[in-house]
């Protein structure tokens, strides 16, 4: 059996290249939907995903420009930027754009594939359809932690990978509204209609609005 012909049984396509990464954030994060992620054993198919326009978007991280955290958001498409939230957990994000101009996607949610007895014992006790609905239970069952900010997705010899799905995304499938728990500017999360999800999918987050006193943002 030739390396491709697992990924094929998977549904997965060819991996996606840094050219792919490297367009406006608002075309990256609906294409990244149906594709698959690999971290090591596990492959996730993402579901659901949230953009974040970097010095553009007061919800980013990156608004006020680069700091020691957020610089890998300012570099090459296709890296990856890992950021620590509540003080208990991981949530990763894919670089997008040009080098020098910050902007990512938040990895929301997704199916587990592959590597499910490796992804059910870091979720121990937990429901299956509850491992990667949200972005902190997706980066713990894929096991990606802070070393991994700056990983190169699109390295050849690396443990993270992202395919496109042999399978052609039906438009009709994707929704989009507003992004979960960001207030954006002046307090409305309806002016940032950037969470994009695929229809029918358990995996979805339930949508939250923000909350003024609790605001956090995101990439």
């Amino acid at each position: 059996m030739t390396e491709a012909e697992p990924h094929a049984a998977l549904g997965l396509g060819p991996r996606l290249e840094r050219s792919f990464f490297a367009e406006d954030v608002l075309d990256v994060a609906p294409a990244l939907l149906g594709t698959f992620l690999t971290v090591g054993p596990v492959t996730v198919r993402l579901t659901e995903v949230e953009a974040y326009a970097g010095e553009s978007d007061p919800g980013s991280h990156a608004f006020r420009g680069p700091t020691p955290r957020t610089q890998v958001m300012f570099g090459r498409a296709g890296h990856l930027y890992v950021y620590f939230t509540y003080g208990m957990h991981w949530c990763a994000n894919v670089v997008t754009g040009s080098e020098g101009h910050a902007s990512a996607v938040l990895l929301r949610a997704g199916e587990v594939v592959a590597g499910e007895e490796v992804a059910a014992g870091r979720r121990a006790g937990i429901a299956r359809r509850d491992w990667t609905r949200g972005p902190a239970r997706l980066a713990t069952t894929l096991g990606l932690r802070g070393e991994d900010s700056g990983a190169d997705a699109c390295a050849e010899d690396g443990r993270i990978a992202l395919h496109a799905p042999v399978a052609h995304v039906p438009a009709g499938r994707i929704r989009t509204g507003p992004r979960v728990g960001v207030s954006g500017a002046g307090g409305d999360a309806t002016a940032y209609p950037w969470r994009f999800w695929l229809a029918d999918e358990p995996s979805v987050s339930v949508y939250r609005a923000a909350k003024p006193r609790a605001r956090r943002r995101g990439a």
